[in-house]
């Protein structure tokens, strides 16, 4: 390849919009960031939304910078997002109010309603979907049973990611990954689950085809590439499920290993060639979202550094900006195994007083109450990395092998100290990085669907081949697993 060709891979978190750049010589990729824009929930009243048409404007805005510096060179646009939201569009495609946020209250009680319509068994065995209030199953249900106006009104259901790609192409599709994580695709069956839409009573009509991950979509329509400067460029469906192309990006060729991404959301697994559905992935609660390369992500979801994250929300606005570096060596400096949490508790899900919450947990279980900042730090640590063990020991049993390396991707790997305490809790090595796995993926994805990276194989090898990574070796075997005796105890409480 004579030069490099540019993949802007356009990535929205929960915290964060940016747009990064991958360049690509045909041996390695080179990796920069082109654009950033905060991503900020509104609160209206008593719901909590996200701001699609300011995040739309800020994704044309960075395009407009993107078109200025980079125009000559760019060969395809990707997006990918978190999971389980959704918009609603009515007839002519009007927007239908803005998304709900997953942590919406909204969705309080559904589960129960669900199941007393459906029973749980029979939402498992249709889906392989792990049980959580937030999934989009149970965001619907939670409208249909208020007689919501947009819900009735309703011609299309877009996930959030298929939103803004027909925005930008003027194509309605559901991409695959990020569609399994509405817990009514049906893996078996390959598509969406009707019988399942019909038990609940929820309106089938408004989803859309379904297409791989790495389908090109189509180019800019006119009226976006005239408005951003750039002519039609190419817009790929990567994994626009920000975890599918996280672990697009391992940076291994074998498969003896299980993955952690790890951000706001923890989410531990494993790739699998086709979905375990059983009693006991069932009884575990795990999930078998979509992957890349036909593949499914065994894996479970944990609540990760959103209690680090609301818990410096919290003492910034008593006054304190405290860097994550900061707190990193205040945790460090506390006294080790004083105190642990299930991360998973439910009053953590919601936004609030994390510090309190924490210190509440600790009170309730009769545990020495944190009450410095790295105290507090310091169990929220330890607690995630003994969670990680838990699940692990539940995911190799319903693997039926034992794994000697575990892969953290994602911005937690900049957390040096979870990355050691992980390792440490686990037994096993650790491999942390890369930082932008999420990008780094989804450039991979455009680059195999534009013909520039021969398999998903390669690739990975081209992204190990191109970026430093770390290497945790496990510590102090027997003082973690009388940690973990005691954290054991706490899940049943």
């Amino acid at each position: 390849m004579s030069r490099s060709r540019n993949f802007l891979a356009i990535d929205l978190g929960a915290e964060s919009g940016r747009g990064m750049l991958g360049a690509f010589d045909g041996e390695h990729i080179a990796l920069s960031e082109a654009f950033r824009f905060p991503n900020v929930p509104v609160r209206v009243l008593e719901n909590l939304h996200w701001d699609v048409l300011r995040l739309f404007d800020d994704i044309k805005r960075g395009l407009t910078q993107v078109a200025r510096d980079h125009h000559a060179s760019l060969a395809g646009i990707g997006l990918d997002t978190w999971g389980v939201d959704f918009a609603l569009l009515g007839r002519d495609d009007e927007l239908l109010g803005n998304p709900y946020h997953y942590r919406d209250r909204q969705t309080i009680g559904t589960l129960e309603e669900a199941f007393r319509r459906v029973p749980r068994e029979v939402i498992f065995e249709r889906t392989g979907i792990q049980f959580m209030q937030i999934n989009s199953l149970y965001q619907l249900l939670a409208m249909s049973m208020r007689h919501a106006p947009a819900l009735e009104h309703a011609e299309t259901f877009l996930m959030i990611p298929d939103l803004f790609n027909f925005w930008l192409t003027g194509r309605k599709v559901s991409e695959f990954t990020d569609a399994t994580t509405t817990q009514f695709y049906d893996p078996r069956n390959r598509g969406w689950s009707r019988a399942l839409f019909d038990g609940l009573g929820l309106p089938f009509h408004i989803l859309q085809d379904i297409v791989p991950p790495g389908t090109v979509l189509g180019q800019l329509q006119e009226s976006v590439a005239d408005e951003v400067g750039l002519a039609h460029i190419p817009v790929v469906a990567p994994a626009c499920h920000d975890t599918g192309s996280a672990v697009a990006a391992i940076p291994s060729t074998d498969t003896d290993y299980v993955w952690i991404s790890s951000g706001t959301w923890s989410v531990m697994g494993a790739e699998v060639a086709q979905p375990v559905i059983n009693s006991k992935s069932l009884a575990y609660n795990f999930t078998n979202e979509g992957g890349v390369d036909q593949t499914f992500r065994l894996s479970k979801n944990v609540t990760g550094l959103w209690l680090v994250q609301q818990c410096r929300h919290i003492w910034a606005r008593a006054g304190e900006e405290l860097s994550y570096d900061t707190m990193v060596e205040l945790a460090r400096r506390a006294p080790p195994f004083r105190s642990f949490i299930d991360p998973d508790y439910a009053e953590f899900l919601p936004p609030g007083n994390m510090p309190a919450r924490v210190a509440e947990f600790c009170r309730r279980t009769r545990q020495p109450v944190p009450e410095e900042k790295g105290e507090i730090l310091r169990c929220i640590l330890e607690s995630l990395a003994l969670k990680y063990r838990f699940q692990l020991q539940l995911l190799e049993e319903l693997l039926g092998k034992r794994h000697p390396t575990i892969h953290i991707l994602g911005g937690g790997t900049q957390n040096r100290l979870l990355c050691q305490f992980t390792a440490n809790a686990t037994g096993r090595r650790v491999i942390a990085g890369p930082v932008e796995a999420t990008s780094l993926g989804n450039v991979l994805m455009q680059a195999l669907a534009l013909g520039d990276i021969g398999s998903l194989s390669e690739g990975r090898q081209i992204i190990a081949e191109s970026f430093d990574l770390a290497v945790y070796e496990p510590h102090d075997p027997a003082a973690w697993d009388e940690a973990y005796e005691r954290f054991v105890d706490l899940q049943d409480k």
